[in-house]
């Protein structure tokens, strides 16, 4: 899989989509109904090339750039939950081909999720990949420290790339490329990430609401998906939420830690598609 072919080849279909409340950048490639991907924190629509290459034959796949991330708006305020499950529904009525399959990772996940619960005449399934209710303090606390040292000046790509390795150990080389060259700007004296600061500390805080009543709420069919040596969604947090949702089918992908669709994209897939044909 050559994933750095596929972003480019994913760049070929970016563009700005004025969904009323918001103007989103997107990233479009194939044909089929309507399946959209939403990225973790800090993160934006190229990570999620690899695998929309490998979808685009029977989907119209869109990764989109959250509020606050890549190249979509970024308002000073409105990074709650119900704010970016609210731009997915309006995403989804501007593009006009719902009710849409929902792919998201970590915070990504957590919206796809609330906007199912929200909206539900828009959305026909979510795949939620390593994001549940009862995540514990302390590992949200890790993750809120995380996304504030990221806003830094960077000499270079290389520099970029460098520094992602550090802190994404298990991501292979050619997705921390992607992320390196898809999520920064140049500015004097370097690189900086396209992610505003100060959407990047709403959101993290954002992400500490209680999540259960979506959950509970959730009326469509959900894939939880988690990496088994994730530091974000403990063996606990996971367990209480089948309890919370019994219904729910979970994939635990081994030796995945949070990061599971860009460590083992493959195994990613195939959780998808037999979800998708069951």
């Amino acid at each position: 899989m050559n994933v750095v072919a596929d972003v480019l080849s994913s760049q070929v279909g970016s563009r700005r989509v004025d969904a009323g409340r918001i103007v989103l950048n997107v990233r479009e490639i194939g044909t089929g109904p309507l399946m959209l991907f939403f990225h973790g924190i800090t993160s934006n629509s190229a990570v999620f090339a690899p695998l929309m290459a490998q979808l685009s034959a029977r989907f119209t796949t869109v990764a989109v750039d959250q509020r606050g991330h890549g190249l979509s708006d970024k308002p000073e305020s409105g990074y709650e939950a119900n704010d970016y499950a609210d731009d997915i529904a309006s995403l989804i009525r501007t593009l006009g081909r719902g009710p849409a399959i929902l792919v998201g990772h970590s915070l990504g996940a957590r919206n796809s999720v609330t906007a199912a619960a929200r909206n539900p005449e828009l959305v026909r399934s979510v795949i939620a990949i390593d994001f549940t209710p009862y995540i514990e303090t302390e590992a949200l606390d890790a993750l809120e420290s995380r996304v504030n040292a990221g806003d830094r000046i960077f000499r270079d790509v290389e520099a970029v790339q460098e520094y992602l390795a550090g802190r994404y150990p298990n991501i292979p080389a050619d997705p921390i490329r992607i992320r390196a060259e898809s999520g920064y700007r140049q500015v004097e004296g370097g690189l900086r990430p396209l992610a505003s600061p100060s959407a990047m500390a709403q959101t993290a805080k954002g992400l500490r609401a209680d999540l259960t009543q979506a959950y509970r709420d959730v009326a469509k069919p959900v894939l939880i998906v988690r990496g088994e040596e994730s530091k974000l969604v403990s063996a606990a947090a996971l367990a209480k939420t089948s309890r919370l949702r019994p219904d729910l089918p979970v994939v635990v992908v081994p030796g995945a830690d949070h990061y599971v669709n860009e460590v083992c994209p493959e195994v990613t897939l195939k959780a998808i598609t037999n979800f998708i044909d069951a």
